[in-house]
């Protein structure tokens, strides 16, 4: 027996699009949207994942910028209408500068990187790695804080595979984008010590 039947009726709530993101109020707070529902994010980053997350982007910099755009957050990856994603960083090659526009990145990066700590680790290692596998991200990286290590992901057939995790003085390199070269310990040496 359906709900109607049995005399109830179900409610759906419509689907959150980009344009409904786009247009909301601001309220102080960052959304993503997750197959149509929008989605609180965590409080703002601390200290250590910023500092971490310019490191990165600065060696990546370092290294890559002539064959790649590399932006960090805050920006949206519209993979669809109804999943836009804000990861840490992410990298577009310059043949597909195309997908770069006014409201963010217009499909699938060729590397999308999520710093996780205790309240995004579960969204970031599970969730996040499903929607960017199935929308054809080719690499995907989760860098722990902790424990300071770098999980690499490569997509094959939808899914990821993990490739390597990377911890001190590990060179992290991918075969995808060869100009990748760094240690973790290159991105904590200057770490501060917070309380």
């Amino acid at each position: 027996m359906d709900d109607k039947k049995k005399g109830k009726e179900t409610v759906s709530e419509p689907l959150v699009t980009y344009e409904v993101y786009a247009n909301l109020p601001d309220d102080g707070n960052r959304y993503e949207v997750a197959s149509g529902r929008l989605e609180l994010i965590s409080p703002s980053p601390g200290v250590i994942h910023q500092t971490l997350s310019y490191e990165l982007q600065y060696r990546l910099n370092s290294t890559c910028r002539q064959e790649y755009v590399i932006i960090g957050a805050p920006i949206d990856v519209i993979l669809s209408d109804a999943e836009v994603r804000q990861p840490d960083l992410v990298m577009v090659h310059r043949s597909r500068i195309s997908i770069i526009t006014n409201r963010g990145i217009e499909g699938s990066p060729d590397l999308v990187v999520e710093i996780t700590s205790e309240h995004s680790r579960r969204r970031d290692k599970v969730e996040k790695r499903r929607v960017y596998a199935e929308y054809g991200v080719p690499e995907y990286w989760i860098l722990d804080l902790t424990n300071f290590t770098l999980e690499q992901y490569i997509l094959t057939d939808k899914v990821y595979d993990l490739a390597d995790v990377y911890a001190g003085e590990d060179r992290v390199r991918s075969d995808k984008i060869p100009c990748v070269s760094f240690t973790m310990n290159d991105l904590t040496r200057e770490l501060p010590e917070i309380r």
